[in-house]
């Protein structure tokens, strides 16, 4: 399990694990895909209407950590092909339009206010 701290710990891969994620034990196109479809679950579950406020809660603090992560990621030590930088970029804008439809989805279940 110690070979996991400085290598990427899915199966197979045996990439490098940048500092910046080391305590996901993943390496960064592995990290970015694992974003991407937790933000795709994320936009789904929320979508559905059926999550508590706890539950927005956790997403939001999802979106805030992942998107600290990306920005460590980007402006590291480590150097990033364009294509990887191209990933980063991208997922930092998925998470950008995460947040916000989450923050539409929280204010439908406030009372609305009547204009006179």
């Amino acid at each position: 399990m110690s070979n996991c701290l400085h290598q990427c710990c899915t199966p197979g891969c045996g990439t490098a694990v940048p500092a910046e994620l080391e305590t996901e034990g993943l390496c960064v196109p592995h990290f970015l895909s694992s974003a991407e479809k937790a933000c795709t679950e994320i936009r789904l579950e929320a979508a559905a209407g059926e999550s508590s406020a706890a539950r927005r809660a956790e997403f939001g603090a999802y979106v805030a950590a992942s998107a600290l992560k990306l920005a460590l990621i980007g402006t590291g030590s480590s150097r990033l092909s364009d294509e990887i930088k191209k990933r980063v970029l991208t997922t930092f804008h998925t998470l950008m339009i995460l947040r916000e439809n989450l923050d539409r989805s929280a204010n439908a279940f406030l009372p609305r206010r009547r204009t006179v």
